[in-house]
């Protein structure tokens, strides 16, 4: 007999069993599903190791299961008492490591390497995996996910998450719900926020090891059009995906200090600054004056442009700013950092005004810059402009045949689901599939205390080059859900083609606001008009409704406030 057991799923434990696809008595093929197992990352089957038949279910849908559980106990040809009448040792179900070469690489160590294990890399690596392609990939740091999983979108918006819990116990304060206040113990709450950063990224490894794809670990350095070096290694392909992403960018002259830091520093502190300041009033550095708000710091932004979030329409960052204009201690903008001199008592800071101020730490979130210049590139004759960005057509391929790159080496915007988005079609035009990546749009999120989220054309977009839209703002002040929220300071922004109605671009503003865009963005993909959109039925009362309610507005048809005036020539 053969006992099949769970694999190597990474870093979980007690898996529920949310399939059984054999009975006692079935027969069964080398790789035939066993079961299937959900872990908070993905589905896995479980395949038969050898042929063979059921002998004996050992779970049923809903057990829950770890690596070494016993699952299910075939009757194979080999599976009796040998010669010496010792019973066959049990055999597992686990996934092997990559063989080595083989003439189906061509020769190569891969049919593709993928060069960077962020969201983009890992996306590509498994979708060239899935479609049968030999794959490696080569990651710096020891875990897999990139600056998004480790050290970015995911451990920042765990901060945000417990900076929303305490802004909510104190706005009920004026509700009749009062709370002491709250008692901040950092080494558990940094404790949490990695233990959600470790879950996702064990998560990864485990889906590399099921996929068979080879993980080196290690800094690459291209050789030429088919070859890198990592750590030593040289590694032989016959495509290659460069997913090298991003680095914080830095400001010249700042001192050379531990308390000016970058977004990283700014996930994992030793201690809280009483004064921060936050060189910068992008997604970035927003978001981490917004946890350092609430955890009980006194915040000063510094915007050398006349906006916060410079790329988005005033109309939208004004509820966001009128907000935090409340609770931080000062938003400067169109102001300019001059000089940091670090000090024992502190980091004085000279602003462009002449004005100084002492701060105990400062944020650098000036931007990211691409790392084209970091990896080598051109030793393998791909073009890399002045900025480090690798110029690419819409099927992700660069100048040189066989390299491909996506994510935030390629122009564009930086943003985890637009690399993820290109690393399948990169996968999927080296495996022969006529694809490109032609997204109409690519939403962005600030999640900010109140979000804020864009997509397609913005407002100010549209009046630089001429469009003629329609606009059309359902305030939430007018929605049931946001009022019983305590947070009616949020609206929802339709454009559309004054002549189609047509959707052009959507904005949004208000607690939860990056869950809100996904909407109008199926809706431009799919050139919904305003009528499409406020036909399909929204359930009440929620804040979804806003957008189907602002569809309302331009069409006409608005019953929960008075419908706007039809503009002179509009379309009846």
């Amino acid at each position: 007999m053969t006992e099949v057991r769970v694999p190597d799923i990474g870093d979980f434990t007690d898996v529920p069993v949310i399939e059984v696809h054999v009975s006692p008595g079935d027969e069964v093929a080398v790789e035939d599903p066993l079961v299937t197992l959900e872990s908070e990352k993905a589905t896995m089957d479980v395949p038969a190791p050898l042929a063979g038949t059921v002998k004996q279910l050992q779970v049923k849908v809903g057990d829950r299961v770890s690596e070494g559980s016993v699952l299910v106990t075939l009757e194979t040809d080999s599976a009796g008492p040998s010669g010496d009448g010792a019973a066959a040792p049990p055999t597992e179900a686990s996934v092997q490591e990559e063989p080595p070469p083989s003439p189906d690489g061509g020769g190569q160590d891969a049919q593709v390497v993928v060069l960077g294990a962020g969201v983009g890399g890992y996306t590509a690596a498994f979708r060239a995996a899935d479609l049968g392609l030999k794959t490696i990939l080569i990651e710096r740091y020891e875990r897999l996910g990139g600056v998004c999983l480790n050290v970015g979108c995911i451990p920042s918006k765990a901060l945000l998450h417990a900076a929303r819990v305490i802004a909510e116990v104190e706005e009920m304060g004026s509700r009749g719900i009062t709370y002491g206040r709250p008692k901040i113990d950092l080494e558990p709450l940094i404790g949490w926020k990695q233990s959600v950063v470790d879950k996702l990224t064990g998560g990864l490894a485990g889906l590399a090891r099921q996929r068979k794809v080879e993980v080196i670990r290690g800094v690459a350095r291209f050789e030429g059009p088919n070859a890198m070096t990592v750590e030593g290694r040289t590694v032989t392909f016959d495509n290659c995906i460069i997913a090298a992403g991003s680095q914080a960018a830095t400001l010249p002259d700042l001192p050379d200090d531990p308390r000016i830091i970058d977004s990283t520093g700014a996930l994992a502190p030793d201690e809280l600054p009483e004064r921060l300041l936050v060189i910068g009033g992008g997604i970035i550095g927003l978001e981490m004056a917004t946890v350092y708000d609430a955890l009980g710091s006194e915040v000063t932004v510094v915007e050398l442009l006349d906006q916060l979030i410079p790329e988005c329409d005033p109309d939208l960052i004004k509820p966001l700013q009128q907000r935090i204009s409340t609770r931080y201690e000062d938003i400067r903008l169109e102001t300019k950092v001059m000089s940091v001199e670090a000090q024992k008592s502190g980091l004085k800071v000279t602003l462009s005004d002449e004005q100084t101020a002492t701060y105990d730490r400062i944020l650098v979130a000036v931007g990211r810059t691409p790392n084209g210049h970091a990896i080598d590139a051109a030793t393998a004759g791909v073009n890399v402009d002045e900025r480090g960005f690798i110029p690419v057509d819409k099927q992700m391929r660069t100048n040189v045949p066989g390299i491909y790159a996506i994510g935030d080496i390629v122009p564009g915007p930086m943003l985890a689901h637009k690399a993820a988005h290109e690393g399948k079609v990169a996968a999927e035009v080296i495996a022969g599939q006529a694809v490109e990546f032609d997204a109409r749009a690519i939403p962005s999120v600030a999640y900010t205390d109140p979000e804020v989220a864009w997509m397609g054309l913005t407002e100010s977009e549209a009046k630089e080059s001429g469009v003629d839209y329609q606009k059309q703002v359902f305030p939430w002040a007018a929605s049931g859900r946001a009022l019983g929220l305590g947070r009616g300071d949020g609206l929802t922004k339709l454009l559309f083609e004054s002549d189609s109605h047509r959707l052009l671009g959507a904005g949004i503003v208000g607690v939860n606001a990056g869950d809100l865009i996904a909407e109008t963005v199926l809706a431009l993909e799919m050139a919904a008009d305003a009528e499409d959109i406020g036909l399909t039925v929204h359930p009440h009362p929620t804040l979804s409704e806003t957008v189907a309610f602002a569809a309302d507005m331009a069409a006409g048809t608005i019953t929960d406030l008075m419908p706007p005036r039809p503009r002179e020539g509009a379309r009846a």
